[in-house]
């Protein structure tokens, strides 16, 4: 018997199994023929982003643009045919078509001349962006009402004599029945649809910016994601579990930015129970080093930046005592050091580190009883229970902490590409660090990721066993702020130390030193080796750090080898980058990194047809024009193919009956 007689016998029961898709030769043969082709496809476009931090519109934007490689389609196919600001006004109109409609309209002196003039400009930019895939995977992408007639228009040319006047006709009816707008909508969004192929988030949707609700609403309907965990996400993650240290310190960042309309407005959760205890407890206290942080378009008039300051201050108190319970609750961690209301002596006014003694800032604690500083006052357990069943029954964020586990994990190795938010532990030496995450169970690199993985699930888990899932919840605080956490990496979180001590220098938090030794090419392929990633042209691909664009750091490290795409997309960090977000584009000609200027507003965008400004950086053009076949997506139809050949094999020697 030869060896594929073997194999077959082997594996009869899949091939039964898979014969019932393909029942005869001309259906495995079909599908055979159907693969290679796509196999010599150009590769779809992947876009990278990082850190969004609820910066919905201006990530909008940018899924809308593809990162401005839809303005570049534009300009490569109309570039000496039509104006500069005629391509404008179609990029903007491809962006925001609803919109952009109703300006034009209200404008347009020959609304039914730029009707067909502008048919026949999306018509060829939809063309152009939907070349690369196949026609069955672009007839999934159209929209049923319009998908015919686009099919039609995308595979007939005007210069076609013998067509003219049937695409001709098409146009002019659409126009006569008064489906003008709609088929334009409808073309538009399948533009927006075909240029990105696969979008990978690299965490941190939540926090700062207002909208990251609205930025999880978007991506339920969005084609093809996943994301990578960020330290707030798992935060939201923990706080949706029940972890009340995590639900306060989401409280605590949401007031220090006075942003709460992601909790109000997105989610539902009443804050008027806090609002009530902060008034009572803090109404005579002037909470300076709580006052908030206002960003762009956020005022307030004083008597609610003082209500603010003290919510901010009575969850911050309740956020350090509540986490000092569960660093004694899991002495494994090592973290009771962190348990700092426990260092302060209440009538001198200074705290003590170590053998140090500083000085605070203020020392006004009325819930704090020096003899037992973790403790709740009656008042603090009751709003922590109405606080705790807010975020427990709200169904919104439940359903987005649903797709955060579906789409993402800690890690993904993507066509020779390793994603991470953060870091991966390491020695001093560079090797890969053990990490305790389980009692007694440690574990180094691709182990570890995996592991902290299943932990996260099993807090969302019903048939865990009650002592596991109840670590599991208390993990998500290490997660957080933990030494070792891949999501954080560094010798503390000096949040206790920014708010109450004047001496500058114990606000520092050294870093892991993944960070202090990333920048080496041998680490990361040591990094590489360890996730088992393949391929010449490797990568690992990072965000959690802002790039400090400004003062001339660069975001690729390591010879290429390490891009951290951090560039800092909230306006939090505008000032510390001096821009406002990286994205990164890996198309079938290479990586591209595209640095973008702050996002004014859509309504601008819509109005003057301006864009976000982005200069693209070439980090590594490949040698050919990569095709499917040199992604996973290949690997995996190679496999594909390989099974159909053995079910033909079994169909033409008689092992398997055709079911004709």
């Amino acid at each position: 018997m030869n060896q594929t007689t073997t194999n077959l016998s082997r594996d009869m029961h899949y091939l039964q199994l898979l014969s019932n898709s393909f029942p005869t030769i001309a259906a495995a043969s079909t599908e055979i023929i159907n693969l290679e082709a796509i196999l010599n496809l150009p590769k779809g476009t992947e876009h990278f982003l990082a850190d969004l931090h609820g910066e919905s519109e201006a990530f909008l934007h940018v899924l809308k643009n593809a990162s401005g490689n839809i303005k570049r389609k534009v300009t490569e196919l109309f570039a000496g045919d039509i104006r500069d600001k005629e391509r404008r006004e179609l990029c903007t109109l491809i962006y925001y078509p609803e919109q952009k409609i109703e300006l034009i309209k209200a404008a347009e002196p020959d609304i039914e001349d730029w009707y067909h003039i502008t048919i026949h400009r999306l018509v060829a930019v939809c063309r152009d962006v939907s070349s690369k895939y196949t026609r069955s995977k672009v007839r999934k992408s159209l929209p049923e009402e319009f998908g015919y007639i686009i099919e039609e228009l995308l595979h007939e040319r005007t210069d076609d004599t013998d067509k003219a006047a049937y695409v001709s006709v098409i146009v002019d009816t659409i126009i006569s029945t008064g489906r003008a707008d709609d088929f334009i909508i409808a073309l538009c969004n399948v533009i927006q649809r075909l240029a990105i192929d696969q979008l990978h988030i690299l965490g941190d949707i939540y926090d700062r910016g207002s909208g990251a609700h609205i930025i999880l609403d978007t991506m339920r309907q969005y084609h093809s994601w996943d994301i990578q965990w960020g330290n707030h996400d798992i935060l939201w993650m923990g706080a949706c579990a029940g972890n009340d240290a995590c639900i306060c310190n989401v409280l605590r960042l949401s007031l220090r930015y006075a942003n709460l309309a992601t909790l109000e407005e997105g989610y539902g959760i009443n804050l008027v129970p806090l609002a009530t205890f902060a008034m009572d407890v803090y109404g005579d206290d002037r909470c300076e080093e709580f006052i908030p942080i206002l960003l762009k378009g956020n005022s307030l008039d004083e008597k609610t930046m003082r209500l603010t300051a003290q919510m901010h201050k009575a969850i911050t108190v309740i956020q350090f005592k509540t986490e000092a319970q569960i660093f004694k609750r899991r002495p494994q961690w090592q973290m009771e050091d962190r348990c700092l209301l426990e260092a302060v002596n209440y009538e001198k006014g200074i705290c003590t580190i170590g053998s140090k003694d500083y000085e605070m800032t203020s020392c006004h604690f009325p819930t704090i009883d020096p003899a037992d500083p973790s403790q709740l006052t009656p008042e603090e357990e009751l709003l922590m229970q109405k606080l705790h069943h807010s975020f427990r029954v709200c169904e919104k964020l439940r359903k987005h902490m649903k797709m955060l586990l579906s789409h993402g994990c800690m890690y993904l190795i993507s066509n020779h590409n390793l994603l991470f938010h953060a870091s991966c532990p390491l020695n001093a030496d560079g090797s890969l660090k053990e990490v305790e995450i389980y009692p007694g169970k440690r574990y180094t690199g691709k182990d570890l990721m995996h592991n902290i993985g299943m932990m996260i699930r099993a807090a969302f888990t019903s048939d865990t066993e009650s002592e596991m899932r109840q670590y599991a919840k208390d993990f998500f605080l290490y997660l957080w702020c933990g030494k070792d956490s891949p999501l954080f990496d560094k010798s503390k979180m000096a949040t206790f130390e920014r708010y109450f001590l004047t001496d500058k220098d114990t606000y520092k938090e050294e870093k892991g030193y993944y960070f202090q030794l990333r920048d080496s090419e041998e680490i990361c392929d040591r990094i590489l080796d360890a996730f088992e990633v393949k391929g010449p042209n490797r990568h690992i691909i990072n965000g959690h750090v802002p790039v400090h664009a400004s003062k001339g750091e660069n975001p690729i490290k390591a010879n290429g080898k390490l891009m951290v795409i951090d560039g800092g997309f909230s306006e939090a960090y505008h000032h510390e980058t001096g821009i406002a977000g990286y994205t990164l584009v890996y198309h079938s000609r290479g990586f591209q990194l595209v640095q973008h200027e702050p996002f004014k507003s859509a309504t601008e965008a819509i109005q003057k047809g301006t864009d976000i400004k982005s200069s693209t950086q070439l980090v590594e053009l490949s040698a050919h024009r990569m095709l499917v076949a040199d992604t996973d997506k290949g690997d995996e139809l190679r496999s594909q193919i390989e099974d159909l050949r053995e079910l033909l094999y079994a169909y033409r020697h008689g092992i398997l009956k055709e079911k004709k």
